[in-house]
């Protein structure tokens, strides 16, 4: 038997776990009518197969008809649940791993407006700033019902044949009765810490009734709400006490925080350029209080983390739950001594900010996570090696290159600079995006492994592919910023990208003008910031950045408020004058009747970018698919046939940002997409 901490089982009353890695309970949104049908057995039964000791499905899975999901989650009030539970449980179970759910009430973590237009329910009319809603303050038949629910969705999950089930405590209804912020009811629901957790109790004992004493019951849950009103530590570590030696509950899942606010969910939920493990310590506080079965997951993205986590005691089953989104066979690799082959999260936290705006979960570089129906994790070798040539080394060509090496084919890439990246390398330049760069120096090593060529410092035309005699050509030569937006004035703007790489000097006074509502401009924001220049991001979306989404926006808002800077929403520039050594900013508004002006010495313009598309219109009438993709076949995860000009030599492919500006997924999409069937 190994001697690894991670690699030793662990028994949770009658349950074996056969290591002490989990992926704790979270909802990629993949349900289909609130049931999770093939797509979502098949991103589970993936990590199953990966190692994992236990996967805990549905995050938030909703109990009541009153508690409906923002995120299509999974919906447990329903009797046909139990069927398809049953499927993905038994699925899981052949893999080797262990299976809960977790069942919730949403309390005011929701709308009203949604499916059966019920009003939100909780213990006060406290409103939740995340989702608006003013709530219903709960009358004594809410609590009975919904008592009655949580304890159906237990039957059905046992009825399934799950191996457990865990109760979600922060942020929901049952800590929304714990928190004094949150439970202004009057009796035996309200005022002391006992009766702010008798609706907890009593939930669980109706469980209990339900289930018998031998089925596994845990609960997630905040010991500290960390928010000025609500309970802190010391009152924490009591609610532990209290569950534990209730006897009704196996074990404790331990986070630290509140989600109310954007803030507080991505404290909570670190991401990319926050500390790793911050509420680890925390946590061995709890067990060591306790002396009771303790998980715990909060930015544990890598194996010497999550390694120190259970060596030393601080808790007995480690979460790694978006690194299984990046890297699904992570315990394996651990097993198999290849740990440097770990695809690593890079904490981008594109899954969880999709998701929580009504999307479905993706990681931002592992594009094979949720689409397990067509897409693979593990690439098979091709029947024919083929010569494979690539230009561009940014995520897009890296992709192509990585998938085509493992295919077994013969794979050279061309790249212009003297090192790959592209605009990745570029976004590595902020200090709290540096993790990001970890995306390419993967692939790096990846495509090492399998003998990738790679031609730096050279500029491939269409003789110097041709002269590879390539049987297919992918073109991912990306795009290069487009900035002329204004009517009149283009000379004298930057881009973000200028900023960012420092390829322009700063001026004092900056106007950023950001059309594309993506990182570039933020980031370039915090440059000038950070440089002591005045600046102004100007945007004409009702909306600031949206497609940086929430919890990726807090760090930003974090820096750039510090240093004073303007957001303005709604207005557009429409020209630039020079004015001796200021410029002249002509603004407006779609919205109309706007005329003003600002004078600044910099205007910075974000508008994505423009493909660099030539060297694929040189090589395009001497390819068999004249560049065509059949989108049926792409979309169905199918070879490529396409074929308009039998006397062609090669394939060729144009993937990523040198088709249109998009973003990091999309542009590794493509490249596992394309590279996957040659």
């Amino acid at each position: 038997m190994s001697e690894d901490p991670l690699l030793q089982p662990y028994q949770l009353k009658h349950l074996t776990l056969r290591n002490r890695i989990i992926v704790t309970s979270h909802e990629p949104a993949y349900p289909e009518d609130g049931m999770p049908k093939e797509r979502y057995r098949a991103y589970h039964v993936e990590r199953a197969k990966g190692g994992v000791a236990m996967t805990m499905t549905a995050g938030s899975a909703a109990v009541s008809k009153d508690s409906p999901p923002v995120f299509n989650n999974l919906l447990v009030y329903k009797d046909e649940v139990v069927p398809w539970m049953k499927e993905l449980t038994d699925a899981v179970h052949e893999q080797g791993a262990a299976v809960m759910i977790q069942l919730t009430h949403l309390g005011r973590r929701t709308r009203w407006d949604k499916e059966f237009w019920l009003p939100v329910v909780s213990p006060s009319h406290n409103r939740e700033a995340a989702h608006r809603s003013f709530p219903k303050k709960m009358e004594e038949w809410d609590i009975e019902r919904i008592i009655k629910d949580y304890a159906d969705a237990a039957e059905r999950m046992k009825a399934a044949g799950m191996d457990g089930i865990e109760l979600q405590a922060y942020g929901h209804l049952m800590d929304q009765f714990w928190s004094p912020l949150t439970n202004e009811l009057e009796g035996p629901y309200g005022g002391s810490l006992d009766n702010r957790m008798k609706f907890t109790f009593d939930v669980l004992k109706e469980i209990r009734k339900r289930v018998g004493p031998d089925y596994i019951v845990g609960i997630r849950y905040t010991g500290d709400e960390m928010e000025q009103g609500g309970f802190g530590k010391e009152e924490g570590l009591q609610i532990s006490r209290k569950l534990k030696d209730s006897g009704l509950i196996d074990f404790l899942n331990v986070v630290r925080g509140h989600i109310d606010t954007d803030p507080g969910l991505t404290d909570l939920i670190p991401i990319q350029g926050m500390a790793n493990a911050p509420h680890l310590d925390f946590a061995g506080e709890i067990r060591a209080a306790t002396d009771f079965p303790t998980f715990h997951a909060a930015k544990i993205p890598d194996v010497a983390t999550a390694r120190h986590a259970i060596a030393s005691g601080k808790v007995d089953m480690v979460g790694m739950t978006r690194a299984h989104m990046t890297e699904p066979h992570l315990v394996r690799k651990i097993m198999e001594k290849r740990e440097e082959d770990i695809r690593p999260c890079v904490g981008a936290n594109y899954c969880l900010d999709r998701i929580y705006q009504g999307g479905a979960a993706f990681c931002i570089h592992n594009a094979a996570t949720g689409r397990e129906v067509n897409m693979p994790h593990i690439i098979e070798k091709a029947a024919t090696r083929k010569k494979v040539v690539i230009v561009g080394a940014g995520p897009a060509g890296m992709e192509a290159a990585r998938v085509a090496g493992e295919r077994g084919h013969e794979v050279v890439v061309f790249e212009l600079s003297d090192k790959p990246g592209g605009q990745i390398r570029l976004t590595a330049q902020s200090p709290r995006r540096r993790e990001m760069i970890s995306i390419i120096d993967w692939r790096m090593s990846q495509c090492a492994k399998h003998d990738v060529t790679f031609r730096f410092n050279t500029w491939a035309d269409a003789d110097t592919i041709k002269a590879e005699n390539p049987d297919v050509v992918i073109i991912a030569t990306g795009g290069l910023p487009h900035t002329e937006v204004l009517s009149s004035g283009n000379e004298h703007v930057v881009s973000a990208w200028d900023i960012i790489s420092g390829d322009v000097k700063p001026g004092s006074n900056v106007l950023v003008f950001d059309d594309a509502g993506d990182h570039a401009a933020l980031q370039a924001a915090e440059f000038l910031a950070a440089s002591g220049a005045r600046v102004e991001i100007m945007t004409p979306d009702r909306s600031f950045s949206p497609e940086v989404m929430a919890m990726n926006l807090v760090p930003y808002m974090r820096s750039l408020q510090k240093e004073d800077v303007t957001f303005t929403v709604t207005y557009r520039i429409r020209s630039v004058a020079k004015e001796g050594n200021m410029l002249n900013v002509a603004v407006g508004s779609d919205y109309g009747g706007v005329d003003k002006q600002r004078i600044v010495d910099q205007v910075v313009v974000n508008h994505g970018t423009r493909p660099l598309d030539e060297l694929y219109f040189d090589l395009k009438p001497d390819s068999v698919n004249l560049g065509e993709i059949s989108h049926d076949q792409l979309t169905a995860g199918e070879p490529q046939s396409v074929v308009r000009n039998p006397q062609g030599a090669f394939q060729l492919f144009r993937i990523g940002d040198a088709v249109a500006a998009r973003n990091t997924h999309a542009a590794i999409y493509d490249g596992l997409r394309i590279a996957k069937d040659i």
